[in-house]
Parts: C-alpha cells; sequence; structure tokens
C-alpha cells in the first residue's frame, strides 16, 4: 500500500462493508457528511472541503472499492454495488439521515443511495455527475461521442495498459486529464493517479468503465430506476465547463422526484468542481446542509 497523504486533523480506518474491507477518512465531529469521489480520484478529492466542513459536521470520506486505499476485489464494480457498499458502509457505522456529497460514480452511487436506501441520506449534494434516468434521443446521439474515453478504459488489455499508464503523467501534465491547469498541483497528481501502477487498482477502473458500457447503461435506459422515487433533497451544482456532462444531461428528474431538484450551473469551472473552486462547494454544503 502506497503511504496516506496526510492533512491536518484527518484520521484514517478501514471498516468491513459488506465483502468488502473499504477505508475511510474522517475529520471533525458532529452530525455526519459522507463525500463519494470519483474517477479517477479518492478521498483526498475532498482535502479542499474537509477542514471547512469538519468545523461543523463528522467529515467520512471513503474510498470506493478498487481505489484509493480501499480493497480491490477481481469484481464488484457496477454503480449499484458502490451504492451497496456505502449502505453497508453507513450500516456498520451506524449512521442514518446522513448529509451526502457525491462527484462522478460517486454521484451517480449517491443517487442509487437515495432510491435504495432513502432512510440513509437526509440530504444530497451532487457535483457534475449523472442521473438514473438517462435518455438516449435521437437529436443527442452525436453528443454520444464525448464519452469515447469510456469505451477505451474498457476494452479488455488496451483498458488496462491505457490506465497504467496514467500513473507515469508528469506532473505538470495533469490538465490532460482534468481539463484546468490549476485543478491538480504535483502532490495532487501522484496521489490520484499513483494508485493506478498497481495492477488491481487499473484493473478495478477497466471493471468501472466495462460494467458500465456493457450492461449498466442500456439498463438504466430501459428504466431501472424508474419505478423509484426521489425523495431526498437534492442540490445540483454543476461546472458548466465539464467537456462531457453537458448541463443538457441533467434534465429528466422531474418525473420521478417527489422533492425539489435544484441545479445551479457553476460558471468558469470543468469537471472537477471541488478541487477547482473548493470554495463554492464549500459554501453552497454549509449552506444547503443547515436547511
Amino acid at each position: 500500500m502506497r503511504p496516506l497523504p496526510e492533512l491536518p486533523g484527518v484520521e484514517h480506518r478501514w471498516v468491513q462493508a459488506g465483502d468488502v474491507r473499504l477505508h475511510v477518512a474522517e475529520a471533525g465531529s458532529g452530525e455526519p457528511v459522507v463525500c463519494v469521489h470519483g474517477w479517477p480520484q479518492n478521498w483526498w478529492e475532498w482535502r479542499g472541503i474537509i477542514p471547512g466542513l469538519a468545523e461543523r459536521y463528522r467529515v467520512i470520506c471513503p474510498d470506493l472499492r478498487g481505489f484509493g486505499w480501499s480493497e480491490a476485489p477481481r469484481y464488484g464494480y457496477e454503480k449499484r454495488q458502490f451504492a451497496a457498499d456505502l449502505a453497508a458502509l453507513l450500516d456498520a457505522l451506524e449512521l442514518r439521515d446522513v448529509r451526502l456529497i457525491g462527484h462522478d460514480w460517486g454521484g451517480v452511487a449517491g443517487f442509487m443511495l437515495c432510491l435504495e436506501r432513502p432512510e440513509l441520506v437526509g440530504r444530497y449534494l451532487a457535483l457534475n455527475t449523472a442521473h438514473p434516468w438517462p435518455r438516449i434521443e435521437g437529436s443527442r446521439v452525436p453528443d454520444l461521442k464525448r464519452f469515447w474515453y469510456q469505451w477505451v478504459i474498457s476494452t479488455p488489455v488496451v483498458g488496462q495498459a491505457v490506465v497504467h499508464q496514467l500513473s507515469r503523467i508528469p506532473p505538470d501534465q495533469s490538465w490532460r486529464i482534468t481539463g484546468s491547469s490549476s485543478a491538480w498541483d504535483e502532490r495532487d497528481t501522484r496521489v490520484f493517479l499513483g494508485q493506478f501502477a498497481y495492477r488491481q487498482r487499473s484493473w478495478a477502473s477497466v471493471q468501472t468503465y466495462r460494467t458500465f458500457v456493457t450492461s449498466e447503461l442500456a439498463a438504466l435506459v430501459r428504466g431501472r430506476y424508474r419505478d423509484k422515487r426521489l425523495k431526498t433533497p437534492v442540490l445540483w451544482l454543476h461546472g458548466k465547463d465539464d467537456p462531457v456532462i453537458r448541463p443538457f444531461m441533467l434534465e429528466g428528474t422531474e418525473p420521478y422526484a417527489d422533492v425539489p431538484v435544484r441545479i445551479e450551473l457553476v460558471d468558469d469551472v470543468g469537471h472537477f468542481i471541488a478541487d477547482e473552486a473548493p470554495g463554492v462547494v464549500l459554501e453552497r454544503a454549509l449552506q444547503f446542509f443547515a436547511e
């Protein structure tokens, strides 16, 4: 295992969550806020907001299975499994009605957790992610080319080689991943991409995308969650410069939500909103969670 990066006030432990052992970074005290990272990151994604949140809340930042310092099993990388892992973690910690923040794949898992186990989540702050009711309409088919990288990563043999190669990207080239020269510094790049030097973690990335493009997406489009009602209040922050998840892709939750889904577009911010604009995320989180 690689050494854990240090952040003042943060402690680490490993929790058995169902069939997987998850690493959890924690800080602060009070009512719980759970922060779930996306790809290609880990708990360190929340370095910019942990100190501010910890002044008021108990901040819990797990690494998803296969990422960061969590166990990396051979299989189990469906997004429903990520949500199930989060539910098992909250059950193990005996937590209910938490405030949740989710980004990217962690954001998708966050929506699924709200639908599958609504008693676990009191409020949900979604960041540059997708919802579980996608529609692929004829006029939008050309937009699918934005997701070309998912097909590359999910390709047998090639995908794992590509992900493994990310561990060798020079820190000053991290903008090729983030689209922003200010999102990650040299240390951040090592913490995030260095994990892919390990075969089981590059495999985890391949499986995260392969399960989605080969089975999960079709199941979602066919309506896997159309019989579920969203009962958790949601604030959805979205960087308008996200090159993949465009603002129109946030549409379509209304028929399935019993509570407001408030969408706020953030100017001059791309996909990695917690890295590029941690002050904005922290401010909105504190406001939303205090309502």
